[in-house]
């Protein structure tokens, strides 16, 4: 089935309820498409194909526990933090033709200060546009912390090793347990994984020229989520910053190193996604 974790997840959940399992298939390729055009019954044929063939073995994911629950709470954060950096935006225009004695009271003070500074401020003192956009910062600002405390207390209870590992939040462990699914065992080792993030180096070889190139597929939530992990160890981390020493001195670029740390934080993620929680 394609889409199973979009436009196919409640047939999915269906499916297995029922007993029967699913695999997911990737979109027909589109030179065929152009050949043959585009229907149902050529989309169906297509994916029995590659089923039958071997070259569609993903299991779909189940959506259907924890991690589907951190996913929701995850998208409404962000929509939340859009809204909420547009209502910045909105404010610092309305400010700029308020009172001059009101607009030098209030520059060069960070967002937080000043939403807080704004807040404060009395509604008389303000104009009718800049208590809208305060109130509405001062809103959106609560909603992003409840979000963020519900998110944490479901990581908590369902993997809490992973907020205790250096460098992992809640934002970036949610995104990496979004990438492996309620069933992470349908990966069957980490090297899966590594690839589902984009972090799985990929053979670019051509006559003499043996090399590799990095993976620019996969999860970029996911992968964006290690190289926030990553640059965590680099800010903090004498032995990790040795390491890309190391590895630059042995010919390889500062990007090629950090790709070398996703992959081996990768690693390390999977054994925790995996390994149950002790009770």
């Amino acid at each position: 089935m394609e889409g199973t974790s979009s436009y196919g997840t409640a047939l999915t959940r269906y499916l297995r309820t029922a007993g029967i399992g699913v695999l997911e298939v990737n979109q027909p390729d589109k030179a065929e498409r152009r050949r043959r055009g585009k229907t149902d019954a050529i989309d169906a044929e297509a994916a029995a194909r590659a089923v039958l063939s071997g070259r569609a073995t993903a299991i779909a994911k189940t959506g259907d526990g924890p991690v589907e629950m951190i996913r929701l709470f995850k998208t409404a954060k962000q929509s939340a933090i859009k809204s909420r950096a547009q209502a910045i935006n909105q404010l610092k225009a309305v400010l700029i033709r308020a009172d001059p004695a009101l607009r030098e009271q209030l520059t060069g003070l960070s967002n937080p200060k000043l939403i807080r500074a704004c807040a404060a401020l009395a509604t008389a003192t303000v104009a009718t546009a800049a208590a809208a956009a305060a109130h509405t910062l001062r809103s959106l600002a609560q909603r992003i912390a409840y979000l963020t405390d519900e998110i944490t207390t479901a990581i908590n209870s369902h993997r809490p090793q992973l907020p205790n590992c250096y460098g992992v939040g809640p934002d970036t462990t949610a995104a990496l347990l979004i990438a492996a699914g309620d069933n992470p065992e349908r990966l069957h080792s980490e090297a899966p994984f590594a690839a589902l993030c984009g972090v799985s180096p990929i053979e670019a070889c051509s006559g003499k020229t043996q090399r590799h190139r990095l993976n620019r597929g996969g999860d970029r939530q996911a992968n964006s989520a290690l190289y926030t992990i990553v640059i965590a160890h680099l800010r903090w981390n004498t032995a990790t910053r040795d390491y890309i020493d190391r590895r630059q001195a042995q010919g390889k670029t500062r990007r090629e190193a950090i790709c070398c740390l996703k992959r081996y934080i990768a690693r390390e993620i999977y054994k925790m996604i995996t390994t149950p929680c002790s009770a």
